[in-house]
């Protein structure tokens, strides 16, 4: 529970000032005023008191209230919060993603690349506090989107993604999967999370590329980073690609998924998600905020009523 202190005390013994006011104004020779002489007041004994009357203190009563709060701005009021918010340790995640052209294949809805493109970005989505990056690979490898906490530009970038590149003889013909892996550890390689991950999805065997997949595995379990490998489509099999992804995901440490349809897939990334949650660490201390809005909303307040009761329901006739 939030608790009120205040950063100046000493401000506080301004409120003596409000014994005097109550003296001055109940002083009986202060409250002398014309009277008119009777010869007997028995007549308004038993008259009934108007509500004039009873409130006829209450002017000043705001008036001392005004005054008290003004003093308690004075004294800067401040509410004392224990932190018991956390704080997220990112981590640094690097999506390396198969662009060529047998991702146009429409084994999944509505091919390979669109879905694996749709589950990948709402994985990003749901990691607002990790460091995400993009590498695209084909025949060759570059990097998209390096590693960076501006996650609606890299859902730009990855929308962007396509086999155009390949297909138009931009980039080479095969799939260069240590190329991709190479390319996506590469931008890893500085990173100062404790967690590193790689998630490469392919629909292809390794087949062209200066360096060969467990080459390019091995570079990144020394450097601390862990690989999630995802084969996707229905017409792959375990004597092909898959006879090296599932040994790039155990040598460093991660896991090997296929995935025939849309489901799947969104299961695998769903999976990783829980696998690889961000570490929290709690944070003790107090946060100290200003709270003098409510005293000074009610000084004006009540300054306002009373110059309204003032001018308008106890007005005096000269």
């Amino acid at each position: 529970m939030p608790s009120l202190s205040f950063a100046h005390p000493a401000a506080l013994w301004l409120l003596v000032l409000l014994v005097p006011m109550a003296i001055w104004y109940f002083k009986p020779a202060r409250r002398r005023e014309p009277a008119v002489r009777m010869a007997t007041t028995e007549m308004f004994r038993y008259a009934p008191q108007t509500w004039r009357n009873r409130l006829r203190h209450l002017p000043f009563f705001l008036r001392m209230l005004a005054v008290a709060m003004v003093v308690c701005v004075l004294a800067r009021p401040q509410s004392d919060t224990a932190l018991t918010e956390r704080e997220r340790e990112g981590i640094d995640i690097m999506l390396a993603m198969d662009i060529s052209v047998s991702m146009l294949e429409q084994d999944l809805s509505p091919n390979r690349i669109e879905a694996a493109k749709q589950v990948a970005a709402d994985f990003v989505v749901e990691r607002p506090s990790d460091n995400i990056g993009l590498t695209l690979f084909a025949g060759e490898a570059f990097t998209q989107c390096p590693l960076t906490a501006d996650h609606a530009a890299l859902l730009q970038l990855l929308a962007a993604a396509n086999c155009e590149l390949q297909a138009r003889g931009v980039i080479s013909n095969g799939t260069a999967v240590g190329m991709g892996v190479a390319a996506a550890a590469n931008h890893l390689q500085t990173s100062q999370a404790k967690s590193k991950v790689i998630i490469l999805l392919t629909d292809g065997e390794n087949n062209t590329g200066d360096i060969s997949p467990l080459t390019a595995a091995e570079a990144a379990r020394k450097l601390g980073i862990r690989i999630y490998t995802i084969s996707v489509g229905t017409d792959n099999s375990e004597s092909n690609d898959e006879s090296a992804l599932p040994r790039i995901a155990e040598l460093t440490g991660g896991s090997f998924y296929r995935a025939a349809d849309s489901r799947q897939l969104r299961d695998i990334y769903g999976e990783i998600d829980r696998l690889e949650k961000s570490k929290l660490s709690a944070v003790l201390g107090q946060a100290h905020y200003e709270a003098y809005q409510p005293f000074a909303l009610i000084a004006i307040a009540c300054l306002l009523l009373e110059f309204v009761l003032r001018n308008l329901f106890f007005r005096r006739i000269p």
